[in-house]
C-alpha cells in the first residue's frame, strides 16, 4: 500500500505547513532541500509517515477529489472558487487574508438603483456574495491586476483577495465591504477517509493538536 499523501499548495501555505509539520516533531529535510523534486517523503525518527506532493492550489483540489492524494492544504479562496466533492476537515489558522468588495474612494457603491459591473478573478465567488444580496451584476472575469478596472473605467468595483490593503489604497480604491475570511484548510478525499481513516485520523488530530490559531 502506498504512504498517505498529503497535497502542499506550493508557496507561502507550503512554507507554513512545514513550519507545522516541525512543531510536531517530524523531519521536514527533504521538503526544504527540494531542489526540483515534487514528491518528498516526512519522517518520524526515520520512519517515514507521509509523502508531500507540492502542486498549484486548483490542482490541490483535483488531486484530492480523484484520490492520489489522501489529503490537502489549500487557501479557503479556492475552495470558494473552485467548489469540489472532499471534506474540509481543519482550519489551520495560517495565510490569513480577505475576500473583500472594494472600490474608488468616497464613492457610494450600494446608492442608486443602475446596474453595477464587478471585476474579480475570482467570478463564483462574487456571483454567490451578490445573490446573497439580491443584487443582479455584471461580473468580467480579470486575470491580472485587478485594481485597474475601475481606474479604467471597466467596472465599478472589484471582489479580491485583500491582505494590508495597501494596493488598493495606493490605486486610490477603499474597501467597501468583506465578503469572506480566508485561511488555509485541510481537505480530504470521501473514499480515502473510509478506507484509511485511522492513518488519516492520526495526522489529522497531530496537526490539529499543534495549531497556534
Amino acid at each position: 500500500m502506498r504512504p498517505i499523501r498529503i497535497a502542499l499548495t506550493k508557496g507561502r501555505l507550503e512554507k507554513d505547513s512545514v513550519n507545522l509539520f516541525d512543531s510536531m516533531g517530524l523531519e521536514t529535510e527533504a521538503i526544504k532541500n527540494k531542489g526540483r523534486r515534487l514528491i518528498l517523503s516526512v519522517s518520524d525518527a526515520g520512519v517515514p509517515v507521509f509523502e508531500v506532493v507540492l502542486a498549484k492550489a486548483a490542482d490541490v483540489i483535483t488531486y484530492v477529489e480523484h484520490g492520489v492524494c489522501d489529503l490537502g492544504v489549500v487557501g479557503k479562496d479556492t475552495i470558494a472558487e473552485s467548489g469540489g466533492s472532499f471534506y474540509e476537515v481543519l482550519d489551520l489558522g495560517f495565510g490569513r487574508c480577505r475576500f473583500a468588495l472594494a472600490g474608488p474612494k468616497g464613492t457610494d457603491f450600494f446608492a442608486g438603483y443602475h446596474s453595477r459591473t464587478i471585476a474579480s478573478k475570482y467570478p463564483n465567488v462574487t456571483r454567490a456574495y451578490f445573490g446573497r444580496k439580491g443584487m443582479d451584476v455584471g461580473i468580467i472575469k480579470i486575470e491580472g491586476s485587478v485594481e485597474l478596472a475601475p481606474l479604467l473605467g471597466l467596472s465599478d468595483a472589484i471582489v479580491d483577495i485583500v491582505e494590508t490593503g495597501s494596493t488598493l489604497r495606493e490605486n486610490g480604491l477603499e474597501v467597501i465591504e468583506e465578503v469572506m475570511p480566508i485561511s488555509a484548510r485541510l481537505i480530504v478525499n470521501m473514499a480515502c477517509m473510509k478506507l484509511r481513516k485511522t492513518e488519516i485520523e492520526r495526522i489529522i488530530s497531530g496537526m490539529e493538536s499543534h495549531l497556534s490559531l
